[in-house]
């Protein structure tokens, strides 16, 4: 069995997808490391063709392209890519961004081989992610708060990772699970993250793995849909993990990062108090352990908001 799979959930980007393919097919060893491949279409509606043309072209590759007839947003891809990855070692790439370095590949098994501290063993690992248009770090796909305090170090253990580029090991997805189903879209790398450290393992960060993304680095307003799926996944996660004023907390924090992100929406506002008042009754508490707790606090993880 070959150490690493590569799974990528894809939607009406054909052109960056193609771009991503090519970068994995150039990376140093791809033939020789990589299990597989595999890429989840999630019901796009334009052509995908050159994709699977170059695919075609490139046997030497594991590439695996499976459609599915109806978007079943990021976690349902991400699921289904996961049953079908077959490494010990599964890296997630968005459709819209590659590795900067034709040996990343190598440099993430190495990570993993040779960990930097022996405090936990690594069941995730986030990678750095520039954007491409300025070469800049992209601040919001940076695995902790403390940004200025944390950009420039080389690897840390991290209170959680981002889903735009990063690899979880098989041991640690069969430990904690898969994705929450409920979650369409946004926060789900908390829930699966706080799951993966109350099972023992640790989230590292990287930097010798880079990303670029394609992401605009310009400020975008926004949509109100997915701004109140971050608001009320958020209050989800810390209910079922977080002490109980957490959940308080997060709920009334981040309704007021709504309200401004959205310029007072107030009708979508109440929307989403309304699935948040609902959370009690429909989420089971599952609360981490003291060790996990800890790990946390010793991450200086952001637990509040």
């Amino acid at each position: 069995m070959k150490p690493l799979s590569i799974i990528i959930i894809t939607y009406n980007r054909p052109d960056d997808l193609l771009d991503l393919c090519r970068n994995i097919a150039e990376q140093e060893d791809a033939a020789a490391l990589l299990e597989n491949v595999v890429i989840v279409n999630n019901g796009s509606t334009i052509d995908y063709s050159p994709v699977t043309d170059f695919i075609a072209a490139h046997r030497d590759i594991p590439f695996e392209y499976k459609w599915s007839d109806q978007n079943l947003g990021v976690v349902g891809g991400r699921n289904m890519a996961i049953g079908l990855a077959r490494a010990a070692i599964l890296i997630t790439l968005d459709d819209d961004a590659y590795f900067r370095d034709a040996d990343a590949l190598k440099k993430v098994l190495q990570a993993f081989e040779h960990p930097f501290t022996t405090t936990r063993p690594f069941g995730a690992m986030a990678f750095k992610v520039l954007y491409t248009a300025n070469g800049e770090m992209q601040q919001n796909a940076f695995p902790h708060k403390e940004f200025e305090l944390y950009r420039d170090k080389p690897h840390f253990l991290a209170p959680y990772y981002i889903g735009c580029g990063h690899a979880i090991t098989r041991e640690a997805y069969e430990a904690a699970g898969l994705y929450p189903e409920d979650f369409f879209y946004g926060m789900e790398e908390y829930d699966l993250g706080y799951r993966i450290i109350d099972k023992g393992y640790a989230i590292a960060y990287e930097a010798s793995v880079v990303v670029m993304h394609k992401e605009s680095p310009l400020a975008r307003v926004p949509n109100e849909t997915k701004m109140r799926m971050l608001w009320t996944n958020k209050a989800k996660v810390t209910y079922r993990y977080l002490p109980l004023f957490y959940f308080v907390t997060a709920s009334l924090l981040w309704s007021l990062e709504y309200l401004k992100k959205t310029s007072w929406d107030l009708k979508g506002w109440l929307k989403g108090w309304n699935i948040i008042r609902r959370i009690p009754a429909q989420n089971k508490r599952q609360p981490l352990s003291d060790e996990a707790m800890e790990y946390l606090h010793q991450a200086a993880a952001r637990l509040w908001y």
